[in-house]
């Protein structure tokens, strides 16, 4: 039996009166490719936090290559060999690659020499892992998938023997996400031990040796990868059968509710990233939009829902023209029955430094029933949000709780319950189930598909395939900022895959 790399032994640890990890023990061999799951709010994301020295424990012992240690500080983990890669990268935007890789590992009093010195090693770690990257590209121009390398690239240049990533695939595209296995496979022939926070089971299925579940704070079971099923997981992470294939009956398209005809947007940098684009939504279907991230889905739900200006084209929202290229403002879009799901829920759902109840009703503050005269009605605000916390399982069910300190899957939950329960006419959602779990997945693709079922516009943008394939009644894929090609649900994901890659339709469907 390999060495253990790791050794959590009775760890707990409580934020006021929830208890995120209960009497955890948990051993990772060195060498090897452990996977976390449970659902959000499990206490994965606390654990690791603990082991990297985010957090304390309030009782229980760490042991790394055996030996019991002390991690008060992530300097102390760095000093240990423990590095961790986050969820939401920790990057400056606007310093270079290698500016961030030495940030805070600075070897001399000269900062060009330590650049100097940094350069070599860099180019040693890209070549014998494959991260291969540019040291002097600025990080707000790099994708997201060459962000994430520069973070393995700033844990590897200070000596990690062991990594920890959190949900590593919740911003990348599928081939992004293909690329990392292969780095972290890579790594694991190098001696590395990797630790993997993730919900998604096909992901643990394809590159873990083991993996633990968590449910409400406590690891429940340990399997060997190769011994197990995506439904056992499931099942062990909810604690009851979770329906993986989205179970639907035929659409009822009736009138047309969105339709978009000739849209141009154009970015920050003046390049066009919608270009003539045109398509329908009709009431009672759900029109998905597959496409690798960035070519154009983003700025073409924006400015569908009020964000952005475009360039030029015409959108009608219940036979009713949006000032597109105008001033359109996204209020006035809401009270006309358009509701947005935004992509990114930490810079446009949610301002995390308030509670959850005051982001369960950002943008509809304003409605008679969150009113009392001219002021706000705290109590029927944090009643409403008590509701949607029962309705959409949000955990903790505690609506006085800073944002902040919600999971990300619960933080995409209230963006959702916020959205939903106004019953919008036009409901446009992009990735509805980014970094959520697969009990929190069922739940919210049935809630689209009722939504569907009671005659409402849906348009899903979402880079899991899979999703699109399973809750659209059309899909239509963009590349280059156009709309190459439609299918129906029936499609394979190759011939989804080829279009997404550019080939001609004619050709995807051969």
């Amino acid at each position: 039996m390999a060495q253990a790399a790791i050794e959590l032994i009775g760890i707990n640890k409580s934020f006021g009166t929830v208890q995120a990890n209960r009497d955890i023990n948990l051993v990772i061999e060195r060498g090897t490719i452990r996977g976390i799951v449970g659902e959000n709010g499990a206490g994965k994301s606390t654990l690791m936090s603990i082991l990297y020295g985010f957090y304390q424990a309030d009782s229980g012992d760490i042991k790394v290559d055996g030996k019991p240690v002390s991690i008060k500080t992530p300097n102390d983990a760095i000093a240990l060999g423990i590095g961790m890669v986050h969820q939401h990268f920790m990057l400056v935007q606007n310093f270079t690659v290698i500016e961030n890789v030495i940030l805070g590992a600075e070897s001399e009093a000269l900062l060009n020499k330590s650049i100097a010195k940094a350069r070599s090693e860099l180019e040693r770690l890209e070549r014998e892992y494959g991260l291969e990257v540019d040291p002097d590209a600025v990080i707000e121009e790099l994708p997201v998938g060459l962000q994430q390398r520069v973070e393995i690239l700033k844990a590897l240049y200070r000596g990690a023997e062991i990594l920890i990533l959190d949900e590593p695939t919740g911003v990348l595209t599928p081939a992004e996400a293909d690329h990392l296995f292969r780095i972290l496979e890579q790594l694991k022939q190098q001696g590395k031990t990797i630790v993997l926070i993730t919900h998604k089971l096909r992901e643990i299925m394809a590159i873990t040796d083991t993996v633990s579940v968590m449910r409400q704070g406590t690891i429940v079971a340990t399997r060997e990868t190769a011994k197990t099923t995506v439904e056992e997981l499931a099942e062990l992470m909810v604690g009851r059968r979770v329906l993986l294939q989205v179970d639907k009956g035929e659409p009822r398209p009736a009138e047309v509710k969105l339709s978009v005809k000739d849209l141009t947007v154009k970015d920050s940098r003046g390049v066009t990233m919608v270009d003539n684009v045109s398509f329908d939504v009709r009431a009672g279907e759900i029109v998905g939009i597959a496409g690798v991230a960035g070519n154009g889905q983003s700025e073409l739900i924006e400015a569908i829902s009020g964000i952005r200006r475009a360039v030029s084209g015409n959108v009608m929202l219940d036979g009713k023209p949006i000032d597109v290229t105008g001033v359109c403002d996204p209020g006035e879009l809401r009270e006309r029955g358009l509701a947005h799901v935004p992509e990114d829920r930490h810079h446009v759902g949610l301002v995390l430094a308030f509670e959850e109840n005051e982001n369960s009703i950002l943008g509809y503050h304003d409605q008679p029933k969150y009113l009392k005269g001219p002021f706000l009605d705290i109590d029927a605000i944090r009643n409403d949000a008590r509701e949607k916390i029962e309705k959409f399982d949000i955990r903790p069910g505690d609506c006085r709780l800073r944002t902040a300190n919600f999971s990300g899957g619960n933080q995409q939950k209230i963006v959702l319950a916020r959205e939903m329960e106004q019953n919008p006419e036009v409901l446009v959602v992009g990735q509805p189930t980014r970094g959520v779990d697969v009990g929190a997945i069922e739940f919210i693709h049935k809630q689209l598909i009722a939504m569907r079922d009671r005659g409402k516009a849906v348009l899903l943008i979402s880079v899991e395939l899979d999703e699109i394939r399973s809750l659209s009644d059309r899909i239509l894929v963009m590349f280059d900022g156009r709309i190459v090609g439609e299918r129906g649900p029936e499609a394979t994901e190759g011939e989804l895959g080829l279009l997404m890659a550019g080939v001609e339709q004619q050709e995807a469907a051969e």
